[in-house]
């Protein structure tokens, strides 16, 4: 992306993500698609223990693209955002996360240990920015990761999928990311693709030892690309096995059911519910 399209250099977020901007991510199928194969995949970087629900911080959640994601896995989640105009699209979507206001920048302001893991999509790189003559992008760094790292539980995860504008940004994250107390690096996924290569940073919080996970389109995961969820179509039916396929009616019903069990106004099931529209009348 060149420099002079980077949206960080257009405006501070919160003023650039308006309603204008926050309504494309519920008319642009293609940011909506791209978001939500991000989510997935640092949703599998996290590596939650299956069949577990587990409760998952979203940072720059948005309009809830990747906390939908999150609910469609059966975890529970909290969504941060500094833009009221997502938070607004994600309440019109009726996510099911709780949904705060606040800047990363100025830490994460919950309990130590709160969280079994935390994700956030191209929205670190933010950071780097000194919006403000206060702002120190070092200082704002190391307040985020180092509130960030006491809010998670010991063993626990924290997945950032990000654009760095340069080499400089990203050792500047991941020095005060270390600074903090994390461990862990970079996963890139297909490194040698312009269009598709994406990064990853994968932090890990302690509590034993972790091994970094492999990037996706390497040389070894091309070996293995058998092996690998997110790549390989069987395997994501095979592990599928047992759940509703999503928009099938059984997973609009178990949606349902389980926002009447949060207490939520839902619509009357009836015998069109879940069934598919004709393209044509």
């Amino acid at each position: 992306m060149a420099s002079g399209r980077r949206p960080e250099h257009q405006a501070p977020p919160e003023i650039f993500y308006n309603e204008d901007e926050a309504q494309k991510y519920t008319s642009n199928s293609r940011m909506i698609e791209i978001q939500q194969q991000l989510s997935t995949r640092a949703i599998e970087l996290l590596a939650l223990p299956k069949d577990l629900p587990c409760f998952v911080l979203d940072i720059g959640c948005g309009s809830g693209l990747s906390g939908e994601c999150l609910t469609d896995e059966g975890h529970m989640w909290v969504g941060v955002d500094i833009s009221s105009h997502m938070l607004d699209v994600a309440i019109e979507r009726e996510c099911e996360g709780d949904l705060i206001l606040a800047d990363m920048g100025e830490g994460m302001a919950f309990r130590p240990g709160t969280f079994d893991g935390a994700i956030s999509i191209s929205a670190l790189q933010w950071l780097c920015n000194a919006d403000k003559k206060y702002h120190s992008p070092p200082k704002r760094l190391y307040k985020f990761f180092s509130t960030l790292y006491a809010s998670l539980s010991r063993g626990s995860r924290a997945v950032f999928q990000l654009y760095p504008e340069n080499s400089a940004q990203l050792e500047l994250i991941t020095k005060q990311a270390m600074k903090a107390g994390f461990t862990g690096g970079l996963v890139v996924d297909f490194p040698n693709s312009t269009k598709a290569k994406k990064m990853f940073l994968c932090l890990f919080t302690g509590g034993g030892t972790q091994q970094l996970p492999q990037g996706l389109g390497t040389e070894v995961a091309t070996a293995q690309q058998h092996h690998v969820a997110y790549s390989d179509t069987r395997e994501r039916i095979r592990q599928a096995r047992g759940k509703p396929l999503k928009k099938s009616r059984d997973w609009i019903q178990e949606k349902k059911d389980r926002r009447r069990r949060q207490g939520r106004e839902v619509r009357v099931d009836s015998r069109y519910t879940g069934r598919k529209r004709k393209s044509k009348f």
